[in-house]
């Protein structure tokens, strides 16, 4: 059995808590790794290690920073396929899936290369007579991230790239479900030439998490999960002093217009609805047809796509659609939210209850399953399922349709399907969501614009990624300088005005 580790001052380092959690593989419920769970001494060593190396790396220069960041790209690039196979191999996405997990998050990577262009300050020449003020960007320290199990690769990077661009050392507490691939990025990232201390990897559970967040060293802390830890991650942060962003839960819908092309808009549903079975914070789960005849035309195009997708683990070819889900509590609570929403009145127009893939029956796939006539009450809309499950929910006209997404307590993403400019320019324009799609399914903005919901979908402030990180790893310092030039005064004691 692999006992994993923490990554802490360059070194691989075994936990010495005494706790440890289970590491699947997804595809056949086995047991193949353990990982240790940090304790509060565990996560002050490794805090104790970032603060030590943090004024140094601080005192780079942003363009020798940067280069680091060049050469982790590279190495990231070179290993690409070893880290997908590891990131596959416990999370249970389809190989080209993990490839796309850590491709997204190395755009970030690459963005973070103009670290010199973003962390520029401002200044005013002659202010006032001989006076000159100017503004700076300063890195806030040690920093930390706590991150989920469904893209164990991207969503580090989005957090620890601008994180080391702007100066900070950065404390990862990934998720003890799929741990390997973080370990992977700590040790590029020293490859490339980071010095030791400013990445460390600490594995844990709320331990750990409590630990972060009492810790008086730690100055940010970054959050990506459900809604309910977010908003405890970020009172009990805020409390103590941090700067937080915490991005929770999502239940995004999809509007489909009468005048849309409707065989793509079965495509992208299918897509956004079952790819890593449905487990992305950006998946669709609610599709909006507006009117019947819409619905109607919609749901046929739907069953036969449905019931054609091929469900495997990774080592079945890049064909698979997708894999299965990341645990057996996950598979059950799947599937008890279906049989609610049977219970509810919805129609359960694909069943996949009943999945079982030969040689593979320990694993924790989950068929796909297509809900129509759900109404807004019933559990599998409130709720986010977090599985291949897609609900239909018909509505009568355009107003209709964009009321159930903007009444929605999440504001993550949502996406509209339609030939019609103004409907589209309306829609972008009214609804209260913080990503939105237009004949596009999954609203993800590239790396050089800022990714984030609204509502019950984020706590804080700042956005993740784009220019929004180098406001949330920087703080700004504003500096009003005069040199006499051979004039001589007394003290000042009133604010003088300015000529």
């Amino acid at each position: 059995m692999q006992e994993l580790t923490h990554y802490i001052d360059g070194e691989h380092v075994k936990g010495t808590s005494g706790r440890f959690a289970d590491v699947m593989n997804p595809a056949t419920g086995e047991v193949q790794a353990k990982v240790p769970l940090a304790n509060k001494a565990e996560m002050d060593i490794a805090v104790a290690a970032a603060a030590s190396a943090q004024p140094a790396w601080a005192a780079v220069n942003p363009q020798r920073r940067a280069r680091v960041l060049m050469k982790f790209v590279d190495l990231l690039n070179r290993d690409m396929d070893k880290i997908a196979e590891a990131l596959s191999r416990e999370h249970g996405k389809t190989f080209p899936d993990a490839k796309g997990d850590i491709q997204r998050g190395l755009e970030v990577a690459e963005y973070c290369i103009a670290a010199p262009q973003m962390l520029k300050g401002e200044y005013t020449d002659a202010a006032g007579p001989g006076i000159d003020i100017y503004s700076m960007r300063q890195a806030l320290g040690v920093t930390a991230g706590i991150t989920p199990f469904n893209f164990p690769a991207m969503i580090p990077m989005w957090m620890f790239a601008p994180a080391i661009a702007c100066g900070n050392a950065f404390i990862l507490k990934p998720s003890e479900r799929d741990p390997s691939v973080p370990l992977m990025l700590a040790e590029l990232l020293e490859e490339a030439g980071l010095p030791k201390g400013i990445i460390q990897v600490v594995n844990g559970d709320k331990e750990a998490v409590d630990a972060i967040l009492y810790d008086d060293t730690i100055q940010s802390v970054g959050f990506v999960g459900s809604t309910p830890i977010a908003e405890y991650i970020y009172g009990t942060g805020c409390a103590q002093g941090k700067r937080v962003q915490c991005f929770g839960g999502a239940k995004n819908h999809m509007i489909i217009m009468p005048d849309a092309d409707l065989d793509q808009a079965a495509d992208a549903l299918v897509g956004a609805g079952y790819g890593a079975a449905g487990e992305r914070c950006m998946a669709i789960s609610v599709a909006v047809p507006v009117g019947e005849e819409t619905a109607d035309k919609l749901r046929d195009k739907l069953i036969p796509r449905i019931e054609k997708l091929k469900i495997a683990p990774y080592t079945a070819g890049d064909d698979v659609d997708y894999g299965p889900v990341v645990t057996s509590a996950a598979k059950e609570n799947i599937l008890r939210l279906v049989q609610t929403g049977v219970d509810q009145g919805a129609d359960l127009v694909v069943d996949g209850r009943d999945f079982s893939l030969q040689g593979y029956e320990d694993g924790f796939f989950v068929g796909p399953h297509l809900f129509d006539n759900v109404t807004k009450d019933m559990d599998i809309y409130k709720t986010e399922i977090f599985g291949p499950v897609l609900s239909m929910v018909r509505a009568q006209n355009y107003e209709e349709a964009l009321g159930l997404a903007m009444d929605h307590e999440y504001g993550n993403g949502t996406a509209i399907f339609t030939r019609d400019g103004d409907t589209a320019r309306d829609f972008a324009n009214r609804i209260n969501i913080g990503m939105v799609g237009v004949n596009v399914p999954i609203p993800v903005p590239l790396a050089y614009h800022t990714f984030g919901g609204w509502k019950k979908s984020v706590f804080g402030d700042l956005n993740q990624h784009g220019p929004d990180a180098f406001k949330f790893y920087t703080r700004t310092k504003t500096i009003t300088s005069r040199w006499p030039s051979g004039i001589k005064e007394g003290g000042e004691f009133h604010f003088k005005q300015m000529d």
